[in-house]
């Protein structure tokens, strides 16, 4: 039985609001523990859903969901004005060419994973690939609310909240 409510957020606490689903699209970008959490609860929270591994050895495809996109690079066939690229692993050989690659696309938001307390070595992947500074630094870095996380799954829900608070035009935190 539908409870009746006036405020959306109560209803969709209720479950009597489903998530929309089709309007905004994840992409992380190389199979990780962090991509794997972010994809599925990206999935719960209604985003399409698309992993980016250049190494398709990398990925089990018995783990893979269904709802689940595969693609070897970042392309404008996915990544358009909805869609949200997260890069989780900053250590990856093809970081550069992969960033280069979201750069190039309509993407809403960009983002690398990692530490504000280390170097940020995708500037230097981009700069050595000859990309502009603007461009450089539509890439975001560190990434998530800052709410302490050490596993992956909570790395995962840190990095969603914060989208979810960009998207919402929020700061996130507790501030109202």
């Amino acid at each position: 039985m539908a409870h009746q409510h006036t405020d959306p957020a109560c209803a969709a606490a209720h479950g009597d609001l489903p998530a929309q689903r089709g309007a905004r699209t994840l992409v992380a970008v190389f199979a990780s523990p962090v991509a794997e959490h972010l994809l599925h609860f990206g999935h719960d929270l209604g985003y399409r859903t698309v992993l980016v591994e250049p190494d398709l050895s990398r990925i089990e495809a018995a783990s893979q969901p269904g709802h689940l996109h595969l693609a070897s690079t970042v392309d404008p066939s996915f990544a358009d004005g909805d869609a949200d690229v997260v890069v989780t692993d900053h250590d990856r050989p093809e970081l550069g060419a992969i960033l280069d690659a979201a750069l190039q696309t309509r993407a809403r938001w960009i983002g690398v994973m990692g530490s504000p307390r280390h170097t940020a070595p995708h500037v230097a992947a981009l700069r050595e690939r000859g990309v502009d500074e603007p461009a450089v630094a539509r890439v975001h870095r560190p990434i998530g609310l800052n709410i302490g996380s050490r596993t992956p799954a909570e790395i995962a829900v840190a990095t969603l909240a914060g989208l979810i608070a960009d998207r919402n035009d929020r700061p996130g935190g507790f501030a109202f």
